[in-house]
């Protein structure tokens, strides 16, 4: 999933930075979506779901319940002791926190990068830097971890649910961005692309360092 999401960024990028056909076509489609009859109020909501102020402590309160859930749950055989000691808990939690706070230095040196231009809608005199949106990487980044981390801590009997809800939730958040004219379609869908990377990456390293095979929560094993 994280090389492809890479590759599609790649893409994605060489489209903006080269304004090829792809990049005309994005256009189009964000000034008709722009003027579409989506409701104003419901698509600032959405979009205001992307904010670092509404995104981040949804990650900090279930991260702190993965790790307090995951702490208390989840134990196996300790490699230098006969007793049993707990899988890492903390290491999921701080990695999502590392990945969310690394977010910013991936996404503004890129902004700066590209430069590309907004909306009409954000006025003539706006700053150049709208590639990759922002706010739809913060909300796919939070919003997918929160979700993976209560997989992860042994919530899998709704884990469909719980994905699709996220990815419900950030095509709302995309929806809005570009219905309120901050960003373009190609915007949305390369912050989309740059977060399937860093949560590809933190799944890759929850489970290289605490086991995905041990089970935890309702999934966990009990003694007679």
């Amino acid at each position: 999933m994280g090389t492809l999401c890479a590759l599609a960024f790649a893409v994605i990028s060489l489209q903006v930075a080269g304004a090829g056909p792809l990049r005309a076509a994005d256009e189009r489609v964000g000034s008709a979506l722009a003027g579409s009859a989506i409701p104003r109020g419901l698509a600032e909501f959405f979009a205001d779901l992307g904010n670092t102020a509404v995104a981040l402590p949804v990650v900090l309160v279930v991260a702190g319940w993965a790790a307090w859930r995951v702490g208390r749950g989840r134990r196996r055989p300790s490699p230098d002791a006969e007793s049993g000691g707990p899988v890492r808990w903390w290491l999921p939690p701080l990695a999502a926190a590392l990945t969310l706070a690394a977010l910013p230095a991936l996404v503004v040196p890129l902004k700066l990068w590209f430069a590309r231009p907004g909306p009409p809608q954000m006025g003539a005199d706006a700053h150049e830097g709208f590639y990759p949106s922002g706010h739809g990487a913060t909300a796919a980044v939070a919003y997918g971890l929160a979700a993976l981390l209560v997989i992860r801590a042994g919530r899998r009997r709704g884990r469909g649910l719980l994905v699709a809800g996220a990815v419900l939730l950030n095509a709302g958040v995309g929806l809005g961005l570009v219905r309120r004219g901050y960003h373009w379609p190609l915007d949305v869908l390369g912050s989309w692309c740059l977060a399937g990377v860093l949560l590809a990456v933190w799944w890759a390293v929850c489970a290289r360092w605490t086991g995905d095979d041990a089970p935890s929560g309702d999934d966990a094993p009990r003694s007679p």
